[in-house]
C-alpha cells in the first residue's frame, strides 16, 4: 500500500484516501481476514470464508473491495484465486491497529480446540514474516539484555549482535528498503517484539532450520526441541517461556 503519489500533496485528497482505507477495515469480517493473512501466506477465498464463518459469496465481496482498495493483492493459478496482504506496510498497519485495540477479557472458548488455538497463538506465532507472541517478546528482551540490540537512539543492531547473527549463519539482506530493525508492538503481550529485516531473517532461519514449525494452517508456531536447545544456549530463554501454557 503506497503512501506516495499525487494524492499525498493534496491534504483533502490524502484525507479522503485515509478515510477510504479506514472504511475498508471498519468491518469485523474484513478485519478477521487481515489478521489471518498476517501469517504472510496467500489464502483462497474459500479458506478465508471458512476461517471467518461467512458464506463464500460474502467473502468474495469483501475481498474484491480490499483488493480494489490496495490492502490485498491477488494471485491466480489456473482456476484458483489466492489473496495476501499487499505488502509489509499493510502488515505493519494491521498489527499496529490490533495492538492499539482496547484490551478486554477474552470470552470463554466454546471448545477445547478453540482454547488450544488461542493459547498457541498467544505463545508463539508469526507476525507477517517475523516472530511474535510470548516467545517473540522474550527473544527481544534477551537480545536487549545481551547488548545484541540497542534501543537508546532508535532500535539498532550492535556489533555484538552482528557477530551473534553471523555465528548462527543468519543472513540479513542488505539491499532492502525496509529498516534493519523495527519494534513491533505485540497485540497479545502489549510489549514490542523485533520486526524489520533482522526480525524477518531470524524467523526465516528458525523455520528453515526446524527451530520452530507451523501449527496447522494458523499463524501459531511451536518451538521444537532443536529450537529449545538453541534459544536456551544462545539467549538463555527458560523452559517455562518456551513451553506453551497448559489448559
Amino acid at each position: 500500500m503506497s503512501t506516495t503519489g499525487p494524492t499525498t500533496a493534496n491534504p483533502l485528497l490524502a484525507g479522503a484516501d485515509l478515510a477510504a482505507t479506514a472504511r475498508l477495515l471498519a468491518d469485523g469480517t474484513r478485519a478477521t481476514f487481515c489478521l489471518a493473512l498476517l501469517d504472510g501466506r496467500a489464502w483462497t477465498p474459500t479458506e478465508l470464508a471458512r476461517h471467518a464463518g461467512v458464506a463464500p459469496s460474502t467473502a468474495t465481496e469483501h475481498l474484491n473491495a480490499m483488493v480494489a482498495g490496495g490492502l490485498l493483492a491477488e494471485e491466480r493459478q489456473g482456476r484458483h484465486r489466492y489473496v495476501r496482504l499487499a505488502d509489509q506496510q499493510v502488515a505493519e498497519l494491521i498489527e499496529t491497529m490490533a495492538a492499539a485495540a482496547p484490551v478486554r477479557p477474552a470470552p470463554p472458548a466454546r471448545t477445547l480446540s478453540a482454547d488450544s488455538r488461542r493459547r498457541a497463538l498467544a505463545h508463539a506465532r508469526t507476525c507477517y514474516d517475523h516472530l511474535a507472541g510470548r516467545v517473540g517478546v522474550a527473544i527481544a528482551d534477551a537480545m536487549t539484555d545481551r547488548d545484541l540490540v540497542d534501543w537508546r537512539h532508535g532500535l539498532s543492531l550492535t556489533p555484538e549482535g552482528e557477530r551473534w547473527l553471523a555465528d548462527l549463519a543468519i543472513e540479513v539482506p542488505t539491499a532492502s528498503k525496509r529498516p534493519a530493525l523495527r519494534p513491533c508492538l505485540d497485540w497479545t503481550e502489549r510489549r514490542p517484539h523485533l520486526a524489520g529485516a533482522v526480525g524477518a531473517a531470524l524467523c526465516e532461519h528458525a523455520l528453515d532450520q526446524g527451530w520452530i514449525k507451523r501449527v496447522g494452517t494458523s499463524r501459531a508456531v511451536l518451538v521444537t526441541w532443536q529450537g529449545r536447545e538453541v534459544l536456551q544456549e544462545r539467549l538463555g530463554l527458560s523452559e517455562q517461556v518456551l513451553t506453551p501454557a497448559a489448559g
